[in-house]
């Protein structure tokens, strides 16, 4: 590495530095009506500290989405950087809406995190910010992207992450909702997991080179459709292969102790196979 190059890392470090500072001041911003030190220090909020690493991730991910890419000269990487980095900010905080609303919508996610200290809806939400930081990484790290690409394949990712919440309580034998909301942390984590997998999908779908919009947006979709074909086959592959038989939903219920364990297993299946269906299809 030469001296230059070095120096060029450091300016592109501060720049990811100022971006996530600046993704922590927004966040504290728009959730004034708590604190988030002494929810964490005082209150020991694990539920909050869940959805807030979640965030944080996601934070990361669409900052690497900003500054991945050849560099085009340090000048227009800045002017770049100073564009498109605030928006994928605004982007990831609206994917609390969208969670709120539209995902866990029966009942108050922050309600949840925040009085409950409900530790299934953090980690579903945690789900949710790294799902869509995965969309961004992918929708703004297009080289022959533009703001309204990007501003697409997002709207697009959270439709994808949307049918993924309807597919999986489709698909499961027990409401989502229902157990979430008696703090089944097991069950949040298997639905995190499901979230994060499709979101990695979507990356994939959404990073490729913008051609036109007929064939970009034709891929996107075709993509998804193999996400949500393939969630209800994962899971019948997680009862087969990595956990002959046993039933993943009656140990992810039971009322006495919902087995988190298997849940991270389920979690790692729907996410590892998100990776290998990127390299296959």
């Amino acid at each position: 590495m030469t001296l230059d190059s070095l120096i060029l890392a450091v300016i592109y470090l501060i720049c990811a530095y100022a971006l996530f500072w600046l993704g922590k001041l927004v966040f504290d911003l728009l959730h004034r009506e708590f604190h988030v030190r002494e929810e964490l220090l005082d209150n020991d909020n694990v539920a909050l500290a869940l959805a807030l690493v979640g965030y944080y991730f996601g934070l990361v991910l669409t900052i690497g989405g900003v500054l991945n890419g050849p560099s085009h000269g340090l000048l227009e990487d800045v002017v770049d950087i100073i564009l498109y980095g605030p928006l994928g900010i605004i982007l990831l905080n609206i994917s609390t809406v969208v969670s709120d609303k539209l995902i866990l919508f029966q009942f108050d996610n922050k309600k949840e995190i925040i009085q409950d200290h409900n530790a299934g809806t953090g980690i579903t939400e945690a789900g949710v910010y790294t799902a869509t930081g995965l969309v961004l990484f992918g929708s703004l790290s297009g080289e022959t992207g533009t703001i309204w690409t990007a501003l697409a394949f997002w709207g697009l990712g959270q439709l994808g992450l949307i049918l993924t919440g309807l597919v999986y309580e489709w698909i499961t034998p027990y409401s989502i909702h229902t157990e979430i909301e008696r703090d089944n942390v097991a069950v949040g984590v298997s639905f995190a997991g499901a979230l994060i997998g499709m979101g990695n999908i979507l990356r994939f779908a959404a990073s490729d080179e913008f051609f036109s919009w007929q064939s970009n947006l034709m891929e996107f979709g075709t993509y998804a459709l193999v996400g949500l074909v393939f969630l209800p086959l994962i899971r019948l592959a997680t009862d087969k292969i990595l956990l002959p038989g046993t039933s993943i939903s009656a140990k992810l219920v039971e009322q006495d102790h919902p087995h988190i364990g298997v849940a991270c297993i389920e979690m790692f299946s729907y996410i590892g196979a998100s990776f290998l269906i990127t390299w296959c299809v």
